[in-house]
């Protein structure tokens, strides 16, 4: 075992355990820092808080026999601002002039504090080179009248210029300002033990949800064309649509956070980057009412017009519950999808594992490729491995171009799947299907290619619809299911207990079995 300094921060560090186990730890293990002892923990990600600025600690780390130790030095921090001091007070209907005033008076390497307290507020504008620290017990809560959140104009059109701000399911559209909004910021950092609450359920936001109401619903946590950004430790909840959207984003590490919503909550994805690159996304835990974290790259207008492909994103040591997918590539990928791993995770009850979603309209940039599932754990996932090309998303998802399974002609608006890899995955509890592969006639899947993949199905499986598409029935306990696929390897995978047949092929151009 080692011990991986993930990150440090002036008052907080992030530390990873190197083992081969999906995010928990082999056991629980100790730690102390400076012979102070810091408690027990049980995941391979861990972090430690209300440390002091700019000072050296050692930390020690008992696991069974085995005892690591390694030292860091915390960053140094020019101010720390508590927001009590500019007027904030916990018991007041509205807080956000006064926190705003703390932000907007941070100095370039200070710290805004939020003590702990329930601190009513609307959307508060982060800028550079500051932290807003949350203590144990801080919970910043959003305001439930829409009329509070400021409006982000989806593009501005000055001459031949465009400038985009609000953003909507991947086109350019007018959308509230989220509790938590970045615009431009660099070297920014949001961490701590205390909630961000964006406060939905007591809010109308998740009333008639894809109707627009002044402009589209906001984010909890909002970061557009940022740059360096660190999110670590915080909890966010209750959103009134997708959690955490990073948007045209560079440099992002979302570490050791909490991400929940009720599963019922209409569109809450977990953390959707979205034309984002150089993306780290560790110890993350996600329980929410759609896609747990879902990889995207605009429709087709961004794509077209203001290309920039989500690329280099690992996602490791994670665990994702309930949602729709685990990690999910789409199905906004019109600037394409590049360079994904996911590693270390573990997955449970979610409906699908590995869930590639995309469709006619796309277009000819959107081209999914270099996707890894590497030593992955799945309980409970009705199916663990969809592609699905025929997404019915959209106004016009069910029309004859998005679903005909005729080949209709490659041009502008054709989409691709390039590569997918998945290997060293254990599934158990299975349910509708084992695989579900499902590629445009026109434009076949690349390369899939499994190997020492082991799927066990529940002894009783519920059918269900593997993916949300047109023209397919129920299944349950089907094993692998592939339809126009360029080449499908299959090495080492072992399928028990199955209902159904356990191959379903056509327009496989090239299979291999090993």
């Amino acid at each position: 075992m080692n011990i991986n300094l993930v990150s440090v921060f002036s008052r907080c560090a992030v530390f990873e355990l190197q083992n081969t186990n999906c995010y928990y730890a082999p056991q629980p293990f100790e730690v102390w820092l400076d012979d102070v002892h810091q408690g027990s923990f049980a995941t391979n990600v861990f972090s430690l808080y209300n440390l002091k600025p700019d000072q050296v600690y050692q930390l020690v780390v008992q696991l069974g026999q085995e005892r690591h130790s390694l030292t860091f030095c915390t960053r140094p921090e020019r101010v720390l601002l508590d927001v009590r001091q500019f007027g904030a007070d916990c018991s007041q209907e509205d807080a956000t002039a006064y926190l705003q005033a703390a932000i907007e008076a941070c100095p370039k390497g200070g710290t805004v504090y939020l003590p702990k307290g329930i601190w009513r507020t609307g959307p508060l504008f982060l800028h550079s080179d500051m932290t807003l620290y949350l203590e144990k017990g801080a919970v910043l809560l959003g305001h439930t009248d829409r009329k509070r959140y400021p409006i982000l104009p989806g593009m501005v059109n000055e001459g031949e210029q465009e400038y985009d701000l609000g953003t909507w399911e991947g086109n350019p559209l007018d959308c509230y300002a989220s509790l938590i909004t970045a615009i431009h910021a660099r070297n920014l950092v949001i961490c701590g033990e205390g909630v961000l609450d964006g406060n939905a359920a007591a809010s109308d936001w998740w009333e008639d949800a894809k109707v627009r109401r002044g402009a589209w619903r906001p984010r909890t946590l909002f970061l557009k064309r940022c740059e360096q950004v660190s999110v670590v430790g915080v909890t966010i909840q209750n959103s009134p649509s997708w959690t955490v959207h990073p948007h045209y984003c560079i440099g992002l590490d979302l570490l050791d956070i909490r991400v929940q919503n009720p599963d019922d909550s209409p569109n809450t994805d977990g953390i959707d980057p979205e034309s984002c690159r150089q993306v780290r996304i560790l110890g993350a835990v996600v329980s929410v009412g759609d896609d747990c974290i879902s990889i995207k790259s605009g429709k087709y207008y961004m794509g077209q017009y203001h290309p920039f492909t989500s690329r280099d994103v690992l996602v490791q040591n994670c665990l994702l519950e309930r949602g729709h997918g685990a990690v999910v590539i789409g199905s906004e990928t019109s600037a394409g999808v590049s360079g994904v791993q996911i590693r270390q995770c573990l997955m449970r009850n979610t409906d699908r594992g590995l869930r590639v979603k995309t469709r006619r309209g796309r277009g000819n940039r959107s081209i999914v490729e270099g996707v890894v599932y590497d030593n992955v754990e799945m309980e409970h996932v009705l199916a663990p491995f969809v592609i699905n090309m025929f997404y019915f998303c959209d106004p016009d998802g069910r029309t004859r171009y998005v679903s005909s399974k005729e080949a209709l002609p490659v041009d502008a608006m054709t989409p691709q799947v390039k590569s997918l890899t998945v290997r060293n995955i254990r599934c158990t509890g299975a349910h509708q299907v084992a695989a579900f592969f499902y590629g445009l006639p026109e434009q076949p899947i690349g390369r899939i290619e499994m190997e020492r993949v082991y799927i066990q199905f529940a002894p009783h499986p519920t059918p269900g619809l593997p993916a949300m598409m047109e023209d397919i029935e129920p299944m349950a306990g089907q094993g692998i299911v592939a339809v126009n696929v360029k080449q499908l390897i299959l090495r080492e995978v072992k399928m028990e207990g199955l209902h159904a047949e356990p191959f379903q092929l056509q327009g496989v151009e090239q299979l291999v079995k090993e």
